[in-house]
């Protein structure tokens, strides 16, 4: 089908890129993309992906997924929301900024936090999993059910003045696991005990939501096989190679067949 007047307009910067032009923004619209977290990381994601027109065609859908509430100290670095929205659940105030934003989409809202039960439900229908959350065991959780389920992932961590973003093809690409086996047992640092610069939360949320663009479009090199580290303190970015490993717990030859929640815990 082809745009609209009022999408030819509305898209207009997209569609003047080499590489994107009309046929690339009907690939943006008709893109399935889930996005667990609508905090620090997801504000950016989904604010970007949104005004992109990600999902706002007939087969085009983008899923937000949060099970948390709106608290006076998300205010720092979750631009999706304002003080209007202290106790409502995230993904019911995405909701609500993102249609203001563009009400050509077709939103799917997850008010719940994933877990093994419902992980691969959840992520199904969709052919793009974007990681925005900000615990260890989701991460983990995210990575191992896209590997089962054959979903591209894009993830992302953000603590204190750093961050860090990669893409993943499963079984074609390194997957989290094959840097790092399982969650830590121990506690972590998180931005409750350490701090968190809010920009960075919004840096690596918008580089995550440049990485699906190019994986929808087939516009630009993604990180696959490389995580982009930055902090911003130098603003010294530098790309790390890895690799896939043969052996790897979850996507090697022997990897997984099924989510085990004792993993998680």
């Amino acid at each position: 089908m082809e745009l609209t007047k009022e999408e030819l307009e509305r898209y207009n910067r997209n569609i003047l890129l080499s590489g994107i032009g009309q046929e690339g923004q009907k690939k943006l619209k008709n893109a399935r993309v889930f996005v667990a977290g609508a905090g620090g990381l997801g504000s950016g994601v989904l604010y970007y992906l949104a005004a992109a027109g990600v999902g706002a065609g007939e087969r085009g859908l983008l899923g937000i997924c949060d099970g948390d509430v709106v608290d006076l100290s998300n205010l720092q670095r979750q631009v999706l929301h304002n003080m209007q929205d202290l106790g409502k659940n995230k993904a019911d105030s995405a909701y609500q900024k993102l249609m203001a934003l563009n009400p050509n989409l077709n939103l799917q809202v997850f008010r719940e936090r994933l877990n093994v039960q419902n992980i691969r439900q959840a992520i199904a229908e969709y052919d793009l999993v974007i990681e925005a959350t900000d615990a260890f065991s989701s991460k983990f959780l995210l990575n191992d059910a896209c590997v089962l389920e054959e979903k591209t992932l894009i993830r992302a961590s953000a603590l204190h003045f750093s961050g860090q973003v990669m893409s993943i093809q499963p079984k074609v690409s390194a997957c989290y696991a094959c840097l790092f086996d399982s969650p830590p047992k121990h506690e972590m640092p998180t931005g409750a005990s350490v701090g968190i610069l809010g920009a960075v939360a919004g840096l690596f949320g918008v580089i995550e939501a440049s990485e699906a663009i190019k994986i929808i479009t087939g516009v630009g090199e993604p990180l696959f096989d490389k995580m982009l580290i930055c902090d911003v303190r130098s603003l010294d970015f530098r790309k790390i190679a890895i690799k896939r490993n043969p052996h790897c717990p979850i996507c090697g030859e022997n990897g997984i067949v099924s989510l085990d929640s004792a993993r998680y815990e």
